[in-house]
């Protein structure tokens, strides 16, 4: 069972239909493309929100290409929407850097056990989310295919490493 974020589905529904129109169906699909097979919404939470979606003007049905086949495009008061809730969540991730002490984005997870000996893993934890998401708006904005392969060797010298610790704490043998 995956742990689905607030607003996590809205969003990415916005999102796609932003980019081209598509049915219930083809937005569960790729929803689970998108989340690698992890998540796919169920029919009683995607029809729910399309119909929430387009009694708020969000979306609109576009007329049918095939019988029976409902599809749906974002409006203009959608795609607002979609900008708005977009500059929320830049700003929101700009925030994190400044998250004091105690329960931090990413940081509970090592809060649980021996709270002082992980501050400094908390912190750097929250220090890589941060880098990512920064990462993530540069990309947005001015995509470019050198710093995204950088950053990808960097991820999978960073994950290699993090998983070598791992298996020496569990005692796992690698080659």
């Amino acid at each position: 069972m995956a742990i689905v974020p607030k607003g996590f589905l809205r969003y990415e529904v916005l999102k796609l239909l932003n980019e081209k129109p598509m049915s219930g169906s083809e937005l569960m699909s790729e929803i689970e493309k998108k989340t690698n097979g992890y998540w796919k919404p169920s029919p009683g939470s995607i029809y729910p929100l399309l119909a929430w979606l387009q009694e708020k003007r969000y979306i609109k049905e576009v007329p049918e290409q095939e019988v029976g086949i409902k599809r749906y495009v974002l409006t203009d008061h959608g795609k607002t929407f979609l900008e708005e809730h977009e500059k929320r969540l830049e700003g929101l991730q700009k925030g994190y850097r400044h998250f004091g002490p105690g329960p931090e984005f990413m940081g509970p997870m090592w809060s649980e056990f021996y709270p002082e000996k992980a501050k400094e893993l908390r912190a750097a934890t929250k220090d890589l989310a941060v880098a990512v998401f920064k990462l993530r708006n540069g990309l947005k904005r001015q995509y470019s295919e050198e710093a995204a392969k950088e950053a990808t060797e960097a991820l999978k010298q960073a994950a290699m490493t993090i998983e070598r610790i791992a298996n020496r704490i569990e005692g796992v043998k690698t080659n």
